[in-house]
């Protein structure tokens, strides 16, 4: 009997069977890998301001689909959802155009952004579908739940037959010796402010030389996940500064430290979807508040020190012996049942 566990990915609940449960981690990865250009839908299907709500009935019917986005040119305009449609057809408002039923106020990612980017906003806003902009300000795609997990199940599909771990090459003799008590390496890497067009290339360069070291598949990817979130609140909040990565024996620090302004409330700050990102920020498809809580969520301590009008410390550690006993658990409960 093939045992089931759950997961919900871009507010969508997928069923991940028992024996791919290993697999669910690159899954989660993939997210923090992935811009949301790769996995759009390119194909749209759009309307004006000035058709009618029945065209819109009607269009919805034939394609399927719960809602479409209006546009003028390449520019989009609003939003109209069957949602909208119901309600017109409620108020006796069918030959309404769509500039008078539509949402105007439009929750948009841009194509250049993580995957995991538009997955916070649909935790957040609960929206069927995203429309995706260029950095011109063009409608370039549509982005729905669906379009997340099926792009990410049809890549781990892919991989299926393939265990990482067992494509590693043995470690060179300079590894082992960093395994040695009291042996570390350390690595640091800028990020400045507002840098949006490069955004997660210091955490990918993070996670490939933590990968160059050997290290488990899993601490890698939690790394990961944390350089991703503090190099984005570094670009998002602060003036620059930089993440500096420690690998120890016992321990993998990741600390990022910025030259100001500060956290004002600390506490305040932690709370999911709190976020003093202003709206130019949000409308690129960021700062929707979850960083903070994805870096303590992936590190087995986290502490951050801040004082307002000057710099941030943000640190998280990763332990290499916890992760090694989990590791065990997990090789060993997967061999129990498998028998």
């Amino acid at each position: 009997m093939v045992r089931q566990s759950n997961a919900v990915i871009g507010g969508e609940r997928v069923e991940v069977p028992g024996h791919r449960k290993a697999y669910f981690g690159k899954m989660h990865e993939l997210l923090y890998e992935l811009r949301i250009g790769q996995i759009m839908t390119t194909s749209l299907i759009t309307v004006t301001p000035n058709d009618s709500m029945y065209t819109v009935k009607e269009l919805l019917r034939s394609h399927r689909i719960s809602g479409a986005p209006v546009v003028e040119g390449d520019r989009l305009v609003g939003i109209v959802s069957v949602e909208d449609v119901i309600k017109a057809l409620e108020a006796g408002r069918v030959e309404a155009t769509v500039g008078s039923c539509m949402t105007a106020e439009v929750v948009t990612v841009q194509s250049s952004n993580m995957v995991v980017e538009a997955v916070k906003k649909f935790a957040r806003h609960k929206y069927g579908r995203l429309p995706v902009l260029d950095a011109e300000g063009r409608l370039v795609g549509i982005l729905t739940p669906s379009d997340i997990t099926g792009r990410l199940l049809a890549m781990l599909d892919q991989q299926y037959h393939r265990r990482e771990e067992d494509e590693r090459q043995p470690a060179p003799q300079w590894l082992a010796e960093l395994q040695a008590p009291g042996s570390s390496m350390s690595l640091r890497y800028p990020v400045a402010a507002r840098d949006f067009a490069r955004g997660g290339e210091a955490a990918s360069r993070i996670k490939r030389a933590l990968t160059a070291l050997g290290l488990p598949l899993t601490l890698v990817r939690r790394a990961a996940i944390i350089a991703y979130e503090q190099e984005m609140n570094l670009i998002i909040h602060t003036d620059g500064g930089s993440i500096t990565v420690e690998v120890e024996a016992e321990r993998v620090r990741l600390a990022a430290e910025d030259i100001g302004p500060g956290i004002p409330d600390i506490e305040q700050a932690l709370k999911p979807g709190f976020s003093t990102a202003p709206d130019w920020v949000r409308e690129m498809g960021f700062g929707a508040g979850m960083g903070l809580n994805n870096i303590k969520n992936s590190a087995d301590s986290f502490h951050i020190h801040s004082q307002a009008g000057s710099g941030t410390l943000v640190e998280a550690v990763i332990s290499r012996r916890q992760q090694a006993e989990d590791h065990g658990v997990r090789r060993e409960g997967n061999g129990s049942s498998s028998g």
